[in-house]
């Protein structure tokens, strides 16, 4: 039976959400990097006590267009990936969520794109850490890096089906891709283009029978993580334990499908 799990925002890293977590039925988190190695360490000792594995970390990705351009911010974001790598190592999260892109019209695949990202694999693998590239509007990036680290052992995908269902319709980044899937981003959406709403599952318009499908032909055996927010007006009124109450109830109905118990 597969774990289910859901991001944990940093304001919410305190012991009576992750407690209320657990008793929920969670039993795996992830969060954004910090760039404080102390703060990363203390939640990593959080999910610990309270019996959540901390699967992975998601990297900054604010500059991540610049990547791909000569310039100086392209040069700090890189920093800043390599320094969430560093987060993974030092407190044993085995993954790092990568973005490729941002926005409608991003930067075409560079050269020094190229070099920043090959420079971000090989600092991974001295780490012991894998990255996992993300699917976003486009496909064209996500192409490129599963092709040129074919060969990477530690270098795989990370599937987010709410991306798919509001970015990029008529692509099944599963199929393509599956056979490297390290880790999911599960969320709902309205299925309107370019509205990103991160709903919790079934709230929306997307089909998780399909969803199901997919992970079960890829034989992924991983946590089935959410990653959803509270800022639709569907949740204004509710409290957190009541979000985190919703959350869990629709982990384990996706969990019963995707394990053909429903």
């Amino acid at each position: 039976m597969r774990k289910i799990g859901m991001n944990v925002f940093l304001r919410y890293t305190d012991d009576a959400y992750v407690s209320y977590m657990k008793e929920l039925g969670f039993e795996a988190a992830f969060t954004a990097s910090v760039k404080d190695p102390a703060e990363q360490a203390r939640i990593a000792d959080l999910f610990a006590r309270h019996g959540l594995s901390y699967d992975f970390l998601h990297a900054p990705f604010t500059l991540i267009n610049d990547m791909w351009l000569d310039n100086e911010n392209g040069e700090i974001m890189l920093a800043d990936l390599l320094e969430s790598v560093d987060r993974c190592s030092e407190v044993g999260v085995p993954v790092d969520v990568i973005h490729l892109s941002a926005k409608d019209t991003p930067p075409s695949v560079s050269d020094i794109g190229r070099r920043r990202y090959h420079t971000l694999v090989d600092y991974a693998a001295k780490k012991g850490v894998k990255l996992a590239f993300e699917n976003l509007r486009k496909l064209y990036n996500v192409a490129w890096a599963m092709e040129e680290f074919r060969d990477a052992d530690h270098v795989g995908f990370c599937w987010d089906c709410g991306h798919e269902n509001c970015f990029t319709k008529n692509v099944e980044f599963m199929t393509l891709y599956g056979d490297r899937l390290l880790c999911t981003h599960i969320h709902d959406n309205r299925g309107l283009q370019g509205l990103d709403d991160h709903m919790i599952p079934f709230d929306g318009n997307l089909n998780f029978n399909r969803f199901a499908e997919h992970i079960r032909a890829s034989g992924y055996q991983g946590a089935l993580m959410m990653e959803i927010a509270e800022r639709m007006p569907c949740y204004e009124e509710m409290s957190r334990e009541a979000y985190l109450e919703r959350a869990a109830a629709a982990g384990k109905r996706l969990r019963a499908l995707t394990d053909g118990n429903e």
